[in-house]
């Protein structure tokens, strides 16, 4: 069976009251849109056609990392109108399959329980059940419980609006059974649009079965209309990460204070403390420990390293048993071997740091490549730009260099090479020897410190 997606992503998403089309507002990083088409692709589509319209092709643009066909829908007509755009892209599917671009927490297991469900029959429906279903279309059955329609709140009875099974939108449908129904309804209601759950009360008179499931929970089929509704998606979003972190043998110190705008891959026995926020892909070994108020960017940590209080990690990768922060910030491309000490403000870009060695304090290092268990003192920076263009630095195993020095790149120190404090090194220093530059110490003897002149009273 071959099935297509339809995702309805056309809504401009008035209560908003943004420019950016309702479904590129983020949650957890990524567009609302995203987790619709991440949910399509693993069920296994055979084809994904998303319906956009407000922002016109800025949509599109966005999401084009994705295998899409993208239709516009140019006027808002209903969603049966959206659904409608797409089916000239759908005609060799077996199955359509209706998604929302603007619901993002439903799982693939709920829509693969509904497509399964409906499989003996043309037309499945997924429902819920609300206490308090004011603003839902109602689904009313017969006294045998068989569906006979949905119909909209504005257009409800009083006693439709008591019933408490409401329509989520989503369903799937042989295709070109719904390919009939569409043609078939009419805008005769009260918004005047084409209403894709029309189609219920024609696939009754046809005589088809309709098939129904429900979610497992209802936070699945919310929807985001405003920025509280968004907020709130967030929270729940988050917390079922959390909750997936902590039952693979995650430690959290304060589940409500995690937030992932990305994928968080991390091993057994890992602690994660308050206000860590991962972006991007990030992978902590086993053993890792974060401490509070962190940001982890597309970054590796090797097993048992601790990072510390206030430390930014993006594009790095870091080995096993390391020590990173407080406040330390490991940009781009720093690669750090087993056993390295980063300390509180420094900064590394694109340098490799070899096993044991240590930059501890207040230090900048950037386009270097430092060996083995070498020191490197409080103050000291690369000088790698010139303006124009970047220079290395290269550090030999077991050289220490003193505090406050600036290394001039490109510029290269020796094994076992010693760098005074306060140099400033733009010469090779040779292996195993001490290499300093210092103007001599000069004591003005009858030098007299200025003084104000007090006032006068």
């Amino acid at each position: 069976m071959k099935l297509g997606v339809v995702v309805l992503a056309a809504g401009q998403g008035k209560r908003m009251r943004s420019r950016l089309p309702k479904v590129l507002h983020p949650l957890a990083g990524r567009p609302l849109l995203a987790h619709a088409l991440d949910t399509a692709q693993a069920l296994g589509a055979a084809r994904i056609c998303v319906v956009y319209g407000h922002g016109g092709d800025l949509v599109p643009r966005r999401m084009a990392d994705y295998d899409c066909v993208w239709v516009e829908q140019a006027e808002q007509q209903g969603t049966g109108h959206a659904v409608r755009q797409a089916m000239p892209s759908l005609q060799d599917m077996d199955r359509i399959l209706v998604l929302y671009g603007d619901v993002p927490l439903m799982q693939p297991a709920t829509l693969q329980r509904l497509v399964d469900t409906a499989a003996t029959t043309e037309l499945g429906v997924l429902t819920a059940v609300f206490e308090e279903p004011t603003g839902y279309g109602r689904i009313v059955r017969d006294e045998t419980g068989r569906v006979l329609r949905i119909v909209e709140q504005r257009d409800a009875t009083q006693a439709e609006q008591r019933i408490d099974e409401i329509n989520t939108g989503f369903l799937v449908a042989d295709r070109a059974r719904l390919d009939n129904w569409l043609a078939r309804i009419d805008n005769r209601n009260a918004q005047g649009e084409y209403y894709l759950t029309d189609i219920l009360a024609l696939a009754v008179g046809d005589g088809v079965e309709i098939a129904t499931s429900r979610p497992r929970t209802r936070d699945e089929v919310c929807g985001v209309n405003d920025r509280v509704q968004l907020a709130t998606l967030e929270r729940i979003f988050q917390r079922r990460q959390a909750e997936d972190l902590m039952r693979n043998g995650v430690t959290l110190a304060d589940p409500a204070r995690l937030d992932i705008r990305g994928r968080l891959h991390a091993g057994e026995d890992v602690s994660l403390d308050v206000n860590l926020v991962i972006e991007g892909n990030v992978r902590l070994a086993a053993g890792v420990s974060i401490g509070p108020n962190c940001l982890l960017r597309d970054c590796e940590i090797g097993p048992g390293t601790q990072i510390f209080a206030n430390s930014v990690i993006e594009g790095a990768v870091v080995g096993a048993d390391a020590r990173i922060g407080p406040f330390a910030r490991l940009r781009p491309e720093a690669v750090l071997a087993d056993a390295v000490h980063v300390g509180n403000f420094v900064e590394l870009k694109k340098s490799q740091v070899g096993e044991g060695s240590k930059v501890n304090h207040l230090t900048y290092v950037g386009d270097a490549r430092i060996g083995r268990d070498v020191n490197v003192g409080a103050g000291t920076i690369t000088c790698n730009y010139d303006g124009v263009n970047k220079h290395p630095t290269v550090i030999g195993d077991r050289a220490f260099i003193g505090s406050n020095a600036s290394l001039v790149a490109p510029v290269e120190i020796g094994e076992e090479a010693t760098v005074g404090a306060g140099s400033v090194i733009s010469h090779k220093a040779p292996d195993g020897k001490l290499s300093l530059t210092r103007a001599r110490q000069t004591t003005v003897e009858h030098w007299h410190r200025p003084r104000k002149k007090p006032k006068a009273s």
